[in-house]
């Protein structure tokens, strides 16, 4: 028997995790992870996917380093005993340039969601959660990437108040080029 989708999440609690904590995440990457190699499939004979294990022990790998700087921080949003999602977001000086972004920038490096708990809110309250405590640290700007065929992603963060800004594009070192 499958428990039923919830339609509204209510009150989510936010709980902030330290490197001996990620462990807690695996299960939420395992999905972001599967929806990746799902939403771009155009990226294959440039960027081959990796095993989920693999996946995960570089991504814990990355996150346990992220950790040992105070102003990073692991964010998962739980609702009752369901772990409903999760922010990883790390704060960079802003070496300045053609637009003034502050000091310093927020990136969020993970942003990951059960896929039982999309459309619920969930994102958009652990989004909120995120913003609030940027801006007491004194943070004004969030980059926050996206796959470029993830419409619903895209969606997502621009009803929340993001605009395209850069455009990453990926290519193998030998691969096609300019050719004159």
């Amino acid at each position: 028997m499958t428990k039923p989708r919830p339609s509204d999440v209510g009150i989510l609690r936010f709980r902030y995790l330290g490197a001996h904590e990620l462990e807690e995440l695996a299960d939420l990457w395992g999905a972001l992870h599967q929806q990746h190699t799902v939403t771009a499939p155009h990226l294959a004979d440039i960027i081959g996917p990796v095993s989920l294990e693999e996946s995960w022990r570089r991504r814990r790998a990355q996150y346990a380093s992220w950790l040992t700087d105070p102003d990073t921080m692991a964010i998962l949003a739980e609702s009752g005993d369901d772990l409903a999602g999760y922010a990883m977001v790390t704060v960079r000086d802003n070496a300045q340039g053609s637009w003034d972004r502050g000091e310093r920038v927020a990136v969020v490096q993970t942003f990951a969601i059960d896929p039982e708990y999309v459309g619920t809110g969930v994102g958009s309250k652990l989004l909120d959660e995120v913003r609030h405590q940027l801006a007491a640290m004194g943070v004004r700007e969030i980059e926050f990437s996206a796959l470029a065929t993830a419409s619903e992603d895209i969606r997502f963060l621009e009803q929340e108040g993001f605009r395209p800004f850069v455009t990453t594009m990926v290519c193998r070192v030998d691969g096609f080029g300019a050719h004159d």
